[in-house]
């Protein structure tokens, strides 16, 4: 997603305020190969519970370390399969409301043909944070209207290192988000973002204003259990719209629908992950597109169902 260039007015200011706070496109059989392997893509657990005082090294700040194993993971039109380490953090302070992962694909070499990691001149890391900013903490009063409860400036950038510039994507979304009162249990929040790509593996949409991303996302704790543990449901579901991406490539879409949904069985500080995953147009691809890369023609799959298993440890 980026190389080192001038930035254009208005992505200074989205810059400047996250301070404060994938993808190719030459003619279908003459694309470079992208590296798709350490587009994990989307955070697997957003925030489930709040520190306890005492048990963590911070009262607010969550951290836990997770050893991932994931299969069918469609960020690209070829699947991949991976085991990776991943850093998770998240929490509430003032009006910051921060979360985030840093991931080192395929740490045991473990993986599919199609994946490459920080071993074998794939990526050594990819990272996304979602930082919030509160502007009703900002304003010092409640800016409610129905159900939203409380609106925020949102970002979320997402990094893919790559072995070298081609190989390495860049996006920053930025934009407007809400906490939503639904009356019941579930926690529901929403953000709507539009889209700046700096380098994004040689696709034609490099180094511009390229869309729009709705976000929801909802949490469900189903219970608590006499052993002390305790479940609960995280699903989010991202859509990606109004893309150009098509327009010089066939092969690919304006739209794209990543749908997570995830079961977290955790105790003070053990954690167990299980996620189910639907694509359609993973990584704006058309599903079932024939292409070549270099090594013959194949057909895309991009759309269907990716896996995750993890275990980890919060501290």
């Amino acid at each position: 997603m980026h190389r080192t260039s001038r930035l254009p007015a208005p992505l200074a200011v989205s810059v400047l305020l996250a301070a404060v706070t994938g993808l190719l496109s030459a003619p279908i059989l003459a694309q470079s190969k992208p590296t798709d392997d350490s587009a994990q893509g989307e955070t697997l657990a957003p925030e489930a519970s709040p520190a306890k005082k005492g048990v963590y090294l911070s009262d607010w700040f969550n951290q836990d370390l997770t050893l991932i194993g994931s299969k069918d993971i469609s960020f690209g039109p070829k699947p991949t399969d991976d085991i990776y380490l991943e850093y998770e953090y998240f929490g509430r302070k003032g009006p910051f409301e921060l979360y985030g992962y840093i991931d080192v694909p395929k740490i045991l070499t473990i993986g599919n043909s199609n994946d490459k990691g920080v071993w074998d001149h794939g990526s050594p890391v990819f990272m996304e944070h979602e930082p919030r900013i509160s502007i009703d903490y900002l304003a010092g009063r409640s800016l409610a209207v129905g159900p939203f409860k409380e609106w925020y400036v949102a970002f979320d950038w997402i990094y893919d290192h790559g072995s070298n510039k081609e190989n390495r994507a860049n996006t920053l979304y930025s934009g407007l988000g809400t906490d939503i009162e639904t009356h019941s249990r579930v926690n529901l929040s929403a953000n709507f973002y539009g889209r700046y790509q700096w380098e994004n593996y040689g696709a034609s949409n490099e180094y511009s204003w390229d869309g729009y991303r709705a976000q929801m996302k909802y949490i469900v704790p189903i219970g608590k259990f006499d052993n002390g543990a305790s479940l609960t449901y995280i699903g989010f579901t991202n859509y990606d719209f109004g893309s150009d991406l098509h327009k010089d490539n066939p092969a690919r879409t304006a739209n794209a629908l990543v749908a997570t949904n995830v079961l977290l069985y955790s105790f003070t500080h053990l954690r167990f992950t299980l996620v189910g995953r639907y694509f359609h147009n993973g990584g704006n691809w058309e599903d079932g597109s024939e292409l070549n890369f270099g090594e013959g023609n194949f057909r895309a799959r991009s759309d269907g169902w990716g896996y995750y298993a993890g275990v980890g440890y919060q501290f």
